[in-house]
């Protein structure tokens, strides 16, 4: 009886990458990150990404760490080898009206982070 209310409660609850449309921060996002560019998976993933060619217009500075471990504040990205092993799983759009956000890669690792507000 035990493990069927807890099967229940596990199908009750929602998936632990899912967020609602509209609500995503990309300023929450680091660790290691999946690119996903197969369309067929695009309602997996946990967000849609565009990378922005000019600095100026990306809602996030991302640098590529070459250790997980030091990929632990906002804009600090270990790419993930497989999807299921990484903390988040992207999209990436050619499209930016289909983003939820853009990004524009960096090669100094002090920049990375959200575009300032001011």
């Amino acid at each position: 009886m035990l493990s069927f209310l807890l099967s229940w409660l596990l199908l009750l609850a929602p998936p632990a990458k899912a967020a609602p449309r509209g609500s995503l921060d990309p300023c929450k996002i680091f660790g290691s990150v999946y690119l996903e560019y197969d369309p067929s998976r695009r309602n997996s993933c946990f967000g849609t990404v565009y990378v922005e060619p000019e600095e100026t217009f990306a809602d996030l500075r991302v640098f590529v760490e070459s250790n997980r471990l030091f990929a632990d504040k906002t804009g600090l990205w270990y790419p993930a080898d497989n999807r299921e092993f990484a903390d988040y799983t992207l999209y990436v759009t050619t499209d930016r009206s289909r983003a939820d956000f853009a990004i524009h890669y960096i090669k100094v690792r002090s920049f990375a982070g959200c575009r300032s507000t001011n």
